[in-house]
């Protein structure tokens, strides 16, 4: 498969995203909506398959395509069929966003690109930090004595960092096989030490469900699937009840939610930034998990911010039923007579265009095979552009079936009578027979 033909795919991949986030989002918001008052535990569970399924639908439907080396085909109809609305339209939606993929595929490159180079920054200075920085021999006591409270069996390692002058101003937790706590500075000094010690019960907790390595994972899906708002709000949703799982584990190894709540409110009054790349005790909405702590009680149901997810869902669900129809369902037999009048294909006059040559390197290595090529054919019959769909295994004779093709006149195809740009697949045979 040449490179075009694989930023080809890529692109349909990224595009059909779009639609398959907004789905994956609103089923995520319902159950969330559904679970409202059940433990964290399962709210947990649901936004985390979600922000997973959003990274291994896209991943699945480019395994498919690739396999099917077929522009456009794949497990979902392609984003321009569901906006067509019509087989009349598809054609010509599908030739504009066909001929935009490339720069589709690059600005996506250049964010991902961006924000991978962001992640890995951040990474490199925690680990710099967590080697750099100094031990305290008294608060690493007090934590060898609560990890041994929660069963942690791995060293736990306390580092005291320079606070918000070096980029952290909250303690978080880094690294799984050797996990490390970084704390700042002015916590150590200017936090009353029995608060101090119910936020490192909080990252003990993290560090006992081997919550860093989730965070990588939806930070590696953050960075690929950046631009579709759903995947955002779902990794939001996760950290917000990992932040209460956290929590719920700290007050019932301490015996005192209260004390984390008072903790929590220090955190709160100093405004914290929120450390992403680390799991931090300042995650989530710190006034929402102090009241959780504090005063816990059901949360009743609210239909005006529940209507817009009803109506998204309701609109997916009706896009997605509608897909089949715009992407090829069979039509009744006087539908179909009245569509065959009115569109037609674009066909090669091979009549117009000479035999492709066999190329040397191929004929002397007997490579024979079937190439599939893809056309744009233009409204007066002309190439105006030529992809290779499917390889016959040796790319010069993939080569020059295309450049051999694309010399030739075809018929274009029309809409209504009027000539209309459209793909058109050719297939060629190659044999020594």
């Amino acid at each position: 498969m040449t490179l075009q033909a694989l930023v080809s795919q890529l692109g349909w991949v990224l595009l059909d995203f779009v639609w398959q986030g907004a789905l994956i989002g609103c089923e995520t918001a319902l159950l969330l909506l559904a679970l409202r008052n059940a433990r964290a535990e399962a709210r947990y569970l649901v936004a985390g398959s979600g922000l997973l399924l959003c990274l291994l639908w896209p991943a699945a439907t480019l395994v498919l395509r690739l396999a099917q080396g077929a522009d456009g085909g794949g497990a979902a109809p392609p984003l321009g069929q569901l906006l067509a609305g019509g087989a009349l339209q598809a054609d010509s939606w599908l030739d504009t966003l066909q001929g935009k993929l490339s720069w589709v595929v690059g600005a996506w490159a250049c964010c991902a690109a961006a924000l991978a180079l962001r992640m890995v920054l951040g990474l490199l200075w925690i680990e710099r930090a967590a080697r750099r920085e100094g031990g305290n021999p008294q608060w690493q006591a007090r934590l060898d004595t609560l990890a041994r409270g929660f069963g942690i069996a791995r060293a736990v390692r306390l580092r005291i960092v320079g606070g918000p002058v070096d980029g952290l101003a909250s303690p978080v937790t880094a690294g799984w096989w050797k996990p490390v706590v970084l704390v700042p500075a002015a916590l150590v000094s200017g936090m009353p030490p029995h608060l101090l010690e119910a936020l490192l019960a909080h990252e003990l907790a993290h560090v006992r469900r081997c919550d860093y390595l989730v965070n990588l994972l939806q930070s590696v899906i953050e960075t690929l699937l950046f631009y579709h708002p759903a995947v955002w709000w779902i990794s939001h949703r996760v950290r917000v009840e990992r932040e209460h799982i956290a929590d719920d584990l700290a007050a019932r190894q301490l015996g005192e939610p209260r004390r984390l709540a008072l903790a929590l409110s220090e955190l709160e009054k100093l405004q914290f930034a929120n450390a992403q790349l680390a799991v931090a005790a300042n995650g989530g909405d710190l006034v929402a998990r102090i009241k959780r702590l504090v005063r816990p009680d059901t949360q009743a149901l609210d239909w005006k911010a529940a209507l817009p997810v009803l109506g998204l869902a309701a609109a997916c669900i009706a896009g997605c039923a509608q897909a089949p129809l715009a992407s090829g369902t069979t039509p009744a037999p006087h539908e179909a007579v009245a569509h065959e009048a009115e569109v037609t294909r674009a066909l090669a006059r091979f009549d117009t265009c000479a035999k492709p040559l066999y190329p040397a390197d191929a004929l002397a290595s007997k490579a024979t095979g079937t190439v599939t090529l893809r056309f744009l054919i233009d409204t007066d019959g002309s190439v105006a552009d030529a992809v290779v769909q499917r390889s016959s295994g040796t790319p010069s004779l993939d080569e020059a079936a295309r450049v051999a093709i694309a010399k030739c006149r075809f018929t274009p195809a029309t809409a209504r009578g009027k000539p209309q740009r459209a793909w058109v697949p050719v297939q060629y045979v190659w044999s020594l027979a």
